[in-house]
């Protein structure tokens, strides 16, 4: 199981080639070829302000005192989306990462794990929401796709597993607390304290509805503002579509790329999504891998010196406790 992720992300690496072959090498990179320097810079500052809303989102929820200043879970979720975006692990990777940036900059770790937990419950609840307006607008524009039903199916099963998820989370304390020092028993001294502690933090979390609110009303926000940023890139490869359509395909691109959680990097995923979801409002296949691959560029650009700096900040840490 160790090597699965490598494994397939070195079959989604080979689903790019052979779909970029099968299109044209000259013709995608003709696609992609199209954006100039400063439409890709725009590209890279509309993702850096989509950080600060996830950010926002994950302060919101977090109880008062655990965290003093947003910056510090802003931070903290561009390592965790930096992390799951140009590291080879799946996506829990990146919460893993963005976890521990946040208790670097000083937040104690039951905190900053029972927030990430609720917030990507929260991320998750708003994407469903996001993925049901991108079936809305499929079933206007192609109600005889044979992509709806599936997806109609998969949005039912993932709001039934996110309900199951939050309940286990807040109603299933007991069974939550014993699962937990069952995994955690000879691994950490004290693990029987550390669930408690992480169980008491998830319950005082719960127990605001209005900050739960709020953080659900981000991310929903923030999802669509990741639809947006497919529609600047889209119209920089000087492709004339409705920002509804895009919307469309960002949404269902995102229920496809949750379903694939364990695929790295999306690897595969995202270029076959963009191909497909792409000719059904009509993009032709090499400019909906331009997409693709600029949206890839664009995460390198970005998350390569966030993951510099983080590695900066956890070296500098290992220095002072040595001296200490």
């Amino acid at each position: 199981m160790k090597h699965l992720p490598y494994v397939l992300a070195l079959a989604g690496a080979i689903i790019v080639v052979a779909l970029v072959s099968w299109f044209g090498w000259g013709n995608v990179t003709a696609a992609v070829a199209r954006i100039g320097w400063p439409e890709f810079g725009a590209i890279v500052g509309w993702q850096f302000l989509l950080f600060a809303v996830l950010g926002s989102a994950w302060y919101a929820i977090t109880p008062t005192g655990g965290v003093h200043h947003p910056w510090v879970l802003i931070w903290a979720r561009m390592v965790r989306d930096a992390s799951g975006n140009c590291l080879p692990f799946s996506q829990l990777g990146g919460f893993v990462f963005g976890t521990r940036a946040a208790t670097l900059t000083g937040m104690n770790w039951t905190t900053a794990t029972a927030t990430t937990v609720v917030d990507v419950t929260a991320e998750f609840l708003a994407q469903i929401v996001f993925a049901a307006i991108g079936l809305t607008i499929l079933l206007a524009r192609a109600p005889d796709s044979a992509v709806a039903l599936p997806v109609e199916i998969g949005l039912g099963l993932a709001a039934a597993g996110c309900v199951a998820f939050v309940w286990l989370q807040n109603g299933a304390a007991p069974l939550f607390a014993r699962l937990g020092r069952l995994i955690a028993a000879g691994r950490l001294e004290d693990a029987a304290d550390r669930v408690a502690v992480l169980q008491a933090e998830l319950g005082l979390i719960y127990g605001h509805t209005p900050r739960l609110a709020l953080g659900f009303c981000i991310h929903l926000i923030g999802w669509v503002m990741a639809g947006a940023a497919g529609w600047i890139v889209y119209r920089a490869l000087g492709v004339p579509i409705a920002f509804t359509d895009v919307l469309a395909i960002e949404a269902l691109l995102s229920a496809l790329a949750a379903a694939a959680f364990l695929v790295p990097v999306n690897a595969g995923v995202q270029e076959a999504g963009y191909a497909g979801l792409g000719a059904i409002f009509g993009v032709p296949p090499e400019l909906s891998l331009g997409v693709s691959l600029v949206r890839r560029a664009r995460d390198i650009a970005v998350g390569a010196p966030i993951l510099l700096l983080w590695q900066f900040f956890e070296v500098r840490r290992l220095k002072r406790a040595k001296e200490g």
